[in-house]
């Protein structure tokens, strides 16, 4: 009882002191902790010590403002521990053993300029890219989302003013290797990559960024893999047993037409997607020759036939980044097919160089400089505009290329699978109505009277070979073109 006693009297002197000691101050002092949701990613940082090593690198970059403003922007972000791991798997001390190219990088690598929770992240890859135009990729271990087959999230979905975070169990590392050096890393795919090397396709896989017109753009690619234990199962064991099954011409094989250079190439396409990218269609290959068909229902069926017979993937050993791609592993050997000709709907707003504008997909922008702004688009007139509003009803993503007054405009197509197809332009104006002609490569096809909403034909073509082809519309009457897409048809 004493104990208990002078515990009592001790707890009341300390009482009593406290108030004694805050009236001598203010009468009313409250503390309060600043949530998440009312701070931008920087202050979150900042915040908490457990991330103080990423917000040094943030500082020493310079990127510490940017993630200080409205955003939105999705983060990932490692604590300080991920660093420390990070630092020894590079066989560092501290961030400062990193030059300063590396560290931007490093920092842009997590960041994606929108913002992206948990429940959008599905099996393939983020569909934004990130603040270095690299993919994330993306898949599950359970309820866990894996990234770049490495990182997992280990808090979701943390909202702050300016966008989102998720914490993560490892440091991002940027990808750098190209998609041919990320699969000849790797000696389950040692056959397949010989031959990619022997058909010198290798050589443009290696391939990270191109010029195109004034500007650079990356590669970008996607291969079905094949691995070692698959072409075991069909009797193959090395590169030549390859060849020997799939040509009588082993000694000119990097020739396009040689039936193992066309196997080889079948398997590469031409451009990147992750599984959640791929949609029932054909996907062209590199030369845009052939195209390999893609279902996707209850799953990936690639060549399906019959609704029967097809490859697939192997799930687990897909989805791989590289700089300029992805690889996926399919289970079977994929004997090259010839599919039909199929729909096209193309944007004539589809340009890399058009695409890599601040304005894409956002805001209108003119243009004044007709022959040397963008590599397939040529035009003359007062300027092009590149008109964006998300009002809009009618044209595909809320976009189209306009011209008013006397003009002319040509742009170039993708490469268009050889066949006979009907031709459509969609079309529209704005205040003033124009007359104008359209050309086919060089090809008068027909002279619009009229012009009017929507779909109007054009004409009907027999291409006997795959390649690109130029499409001019010119004025015959001052007006204004609303220029939204053309679509190719299939003549059966």
């Amino acid at each position: 009882m004493k104990y208990h006693f002078l515990n009592t009297q001790l707890l009341g002197f300390l009482l009593t002191g406290t108030i004694l000691l805050g009236s001598g101050c203010r009468s009313d002092v409250e503390y309060w902790e600043t949530k998440p949701e009312e701070m931008v990613i920087s202050q979150f940082i900042e915040s908490n010590p457990d991330f103080s090593e990423f917000n040094d690198i943030l500082e020493a970059t310079g990127f510490k403002s940017c993630l200080s403003v409205r955003g939105p922007y999705t983060l990932f972000l490692p604590g300080n521990q991920q660093m420390k791991e990070y630092y020894a798997l590079k066989g560092v001390k501290s961030y400062n053993d990193f030059s300063a190219d590396f560290l931007k990088q490093l920092v842009l690598n997590h960041i994606i300029k929108r913002q992206v929770e948990t429940n959008e992240i599905g099996l393939g890859a983020i569909t934004e890219l990130n603040a270095i135009e690299d993919y994330i990729s993306s898949e599950f271990d359970g309820k866990d989302i894996i990234l770049n087959k490495n990182s997992k999230i280990i808090k979701r979905d943390i909202y702050v003013s300016n966008g989102i975070v998720h914490l993560i169990d490892k440091v991002l590392d940027p990808v750098t290797k190209s998609i041919f050096e990320v699969l000849e890393s790797n000696p389950d795919f040692s056959i397949f990559t010989e031959g990619l090397k022997r058909t010198h396709i290798a050589d443009t896989l290696k391939i990270i960024s191109v010029p195109f017109g004034t500007k650079t753009t990356r590669s970008r690619f996607t291969i079905l893999a094949i691995a070692d234990t698959t072409f075991h199962r069909f009797g193959i064991y090395s590169v030549e047993d390859l060849i020997a099954r799939f040509t009588d011409e082993p000694t000119n094989i990097s020739n396009r037409e040689n039936g193992f250079y066309r196997y080889m190439e079948y398997h590469c396409l031409a451009e990147t997607y992750f599984l959640n990218q791929f949609m029932t269609d054909y996907y062209p290959v590199l030369s845009f020759e052939i195209a390999v068909s893609m279902t996707v229902d209850f799953d990936y069926r690639i060549d399906l036939e019959d609704n029967k017979r097809f490859t697939g993937f192997y799930i687990e050993q897909s989805n791989i980044p590289a700089k300029n791609g992805a690889i996926h592993t399919i289970n079977d050997l994929l004997p090259e097919g010839v599919p039909k000709p199929r729909q096209i709907v193309w944007e004539v707003t589809d340009h890399v160089d058009l695409k890599q504008g601040d304005y894409y997909l956002k805001y209108s922008q003119r243009f004044f400089d007709g022959q040397n702004t963008f590599a397939n688009i040529k035009w003359s007139g007062n300027y092009l505009l590149y008109f964006c509003n998300t009002n809009a009803c009618c044209p595909i993503n809320f976009d189209f290329l306009m011209m008013e007054g006397w003009w002319w405009i040509e742009v170039t197509t993708p490469k268009i699978m050889k066949g006979k197809y009907k031709v459509y332009g969609n079309t529209g104006w704005g205040s003033v109505k124009s007359i104008f002609e359209v050309t086919i490569d060089g090809e008068n096809t027909v002279f619009i009277a009229e012009l009017l909403l929507g779909e109007t034909y054009w004409g009907e073509f027999n291409w006997t070979k795959t390649e690109t082809h130029k499409v001019k519309l010119v004025a015959k009457s001052a007006g204004e073109l609303m220029w939204d897409a053309i679509t190719f048809e299939p003549v059966k």
